[in-house]
């Protein structure tokens, strides 16, 4: 819905940054598929290297061709059943709502996405998925009767950066190449980048955090606390200039990440003030502020 607020974007990983570990880890490869994380993950590198494939792509592959082993249902309902259980992090459930009614008091039209590597069937089905106005993750491909019969989707960590363009020029539709490659002026696009803020974790996240940061907008490194492989991750991010921001996967009211947001928002609100209070002389030329 189109309102006269300026739009701001919250974007998300999945994996690490509002879920600790990988989605997959969390049930489905250890009770389901009654398999060590650490052997599956091994096979996936195994047969991405043997295919000369994606690593994506071969996760996604694994996990119905195991599925299809162990005789389990592989309807896209009992996948968004099993995105049901996943754990997130503490306050994720309440975050959402609380940093609109923030954005809405400052002004702002908030909106949030995910980009993620991670499975786009589990997350529909996890208890925010109705947060978000598009979820753009790796997903199956299925038939007439809504079974899944391959992949239709892999979203790897370069790959990542096209969702962003499609946010900044607010073509949204994940199948629509014309709309995403069409020229368009940057002060026309409907999200600058200035006003996007992407929360993420790792590795997969580089080029992602890369041009958010280098296009003027917020990258937040998200680690969990007491964990040294996700803290030297976000100390990386770090060092290698790709987020500036950081916090503990702590998503409760009056957290580090909560008190980031709320001066994120509160300094994009102050820039789009300091625009609507300038009056040049030739006013019939004033540049507009996208909305």
């Amino acid at each position: 819905m189109r309102t006269d607020r300026p739009r701001v974007v919250f974007a998300y990983d999945f994996d690490g940054t509002l879920a600790p570990g990988f989605m997959q880890n969390h049930a489905f490869i250890p009770d389901e598929l009654a398999m060590d994380r650490a052997e599956f993950w091994a096979e996936v590198d195994a047969l991405a290297k043997a295919q000369r494939g994606d690593t994506i792509l071969a996760y996604m592959h694994m996990m119905l061709a195991k599925a299809r082993e162990k005789g389990l249902e592989l309807s896209l309902e009992s996948w968004r059943r099993r995105g049901a259980t996943l754990r997130l992090f503490p306050g994720v459930e309440d975050w959402f709502e609380r940093q609109n009614r923030r954005a809405a008091d400052m002004g702002l039209d908030l909106h949030h996405f995910i980009i993620s590597s991670g499975n786009r069937e589990l997350i529909e089905g996890s208890p925010i998925a109705r947060h978000f106005e598009r979820i753009y993750a790796s997903a199956f491909m299925f038939d007439e009767n809504e079974e899944a019969i391959g992949v239709a989707l892999g979203v790897n960590y370069t790959s990542k950066t096209q969702y962003l363009f499609r946010i900044n020029k607010w073509t949204l539709e994940e199948w629509d190449n014309y709309a995403i490659n069409r020229a368009q002026e940057k002060d026309e696009r409907p999200v600058p980048f200035d006003r996007i803020v992407f929360f993420g974790d790792g590795f997969t996240d580089v080029p992602t955090m890369r041009l958010v940061t280098d296009q003027g907008g917020y990258a937040v490194a998200v680690y969990e606390d007491g964990n040294p492989f996700t803290e030297k991750a976000a100390v990386d991010l770090r060092k290698d200039g790709r987020a500036h921001l950081a916090g503990p996967g702590d998503y409760r009211e009056g957290a580090p990440l909560d008190q980031l947001a709320a001066t994120i928002l509160a300094e994009i609100a102050a820039r789009t003030r300091l625009h609507d209070l300038t009056r040049w002389p030739d006013a019939e030329t004033q540049p507009k502020l996208p909305l």
